[in-house]
């Protein structure tokens, strides 16, 4: 069975420990120009809209802090995460009402279900780990993210 990692998807340039967003949209903005910065993307503007477009299905704000917005579109390459820390939070309309610190944002080619599926499944399941949380929050920069995403894959 063939395990895709987290880490096979994540850049450090994908990753910003100091979101400045103050609401769900400028937090999208910020999310979708990282995975830009990837190069995987054949259109910001389509993957901007997608991501949008997904959230207006209902809030991907999972509680405790999490947001994973993500979404299919024709318009990337290959799937491609991006991860953001909001330090002082945004309202995400989360499940819980709580604000949101820790993003997850990925998109996926309209082919890739089963990787998407998969990633979404492993995202959600690590972060239900508090400890894994706090880690994530604490981290001094964009490696210690990976490695922290690393370690908690493999344990």
């Amino acid at each position: 069975m063939n395990l895709e990692q987290i880490t096979e998807f994540i850049t450090v340039e994908a990753i910003d420990l100091d979101m400045k967003a103050t609401n769900k949209i400028e937090a999208i903005l910020e999310l979708t120009k990282l995975l830009e910065k990837t190069g995987k993307l054949d259109s910001f503007d389509k993957t901007l809209e997608a991501l949008k477009d997904r959230e207006k299905l209902g809030s991907t704000g999972i509680g405790k802090g999490v947001a994973i917005p993500h979404a299919k579109t024709e318009f990337a390459k290959d799937l491609v995460i991006a991860f953001g820390v909001s330090k002082q939070g945004v309202n995400f309309n989360a499940v819980d009402d709580e604000k949101v610190n820790i993003f997850f944002a990925f998109a996926s080619p309209l082919k890739n279900s089963q990787t998407y599926l998969k990633i979404l499944a492993r995202i959600s399941r690590l972060i239900r780990n508090d400890d894994f949380r706090e880690k994530l929050l604490s981290a001094k920069n964009s490696q210690e993210i990976i490695e922290l995403i690393d370690f908690e894959e493999k344990n």
